[in-house]
């Protein structure tokens, strides 16, 4: 609202607010500067202590919400391989089981001498093998039970596995090779088994027949 100005009385109150609202913005003239004064000192002082300074480019981005992980069932694969090694003993006595060739071959009930023929021959290609060689006992008998339960879920039908020959073992006595047998013989999956010829590994190996080929 525009005051009407009728003397020059009227011009000193008009005069003081002119100079109250001039020293207002004086004062918030230098409250920024002090401001933009004390800014520029502290950039100084960081640039001191950790040399130049280039600011990162500004780029727009959309932040997505990551995808959770599904939860690793890891209780349960323990307890599954807690049942797996305890399911294999070293005192069962198999020689009742095994068919009294010159390999000692084993063939479960209902599976007929032809199949083991056709296992020896090499009917089946073989799909997976497991090396035992410098393994002790225990961890051995983890390794067979874990690769027999997995070749058997992942569908393999015929496997090899390597016990050896016992060339390096004290007496040169193949210290696996009686265990492997024990051990096959408790697995649910393996159908039949039979000592590999010259060219898989002769006495040092097995050839095993998995569930699902005969």
């Amino acid at each position: 609202m525009t005051k009407t100005v009728r003397s020059l009385a009227d011009l000193k109150p008009l005069a003081r607010e002119l100079a109250a609202s001039r020293a207002a913005a004086e004062l918030e003239r230098e409250r920024r500067a002090a401001a933009q004064r004390l800014a520029d000192q502290e950039r100084r002082v960081f640039e001191l202590t950790v040399g130049p300074v280039t600011p990162l480019r500004r780029v727009d981005r959309v932040l997505h919400d990551l995808a959770q992980p599904s939860p690793e069932p890891r209780q349960r694969e323990a307890d599954e391989r807690a049942v797996l090694l305890q399911a294999l003993s070293d005192d069962i006595d198999i020689d009742t089981l095994l068919d009294t060739d010159e390999t000692l071959s084993f063939r479960r009930d209902g599976i007929s001498v032809e199949v083991v023929r056709k296992l020896r021959r090499g009917h089946w290609a073989l799909q997976g093998q497991l090396d035992l060689h410098g393994l002790r006992r225990d961890a051995a008998r983890e390794a067979l039970s874990l690769f027999i339960h997995d070749s058997a879920r992942r569908g393999l039908r015929c496997v090899r596995v390597v016990h050896g020959k016992g060339h390096g073992s004290p007496g040169r006595e193949p210290v696996l090779k009686g265990r492997v047998r024990r051990w096959l013989v408790q697995k649910n999956e393996v159908l039949a088994f039979v000592q590999a010829r010259g060219s898989d590994g002769g006495a040092g190996a097995l050839i095993v027949l998995l569930t699902g080929t005969a």
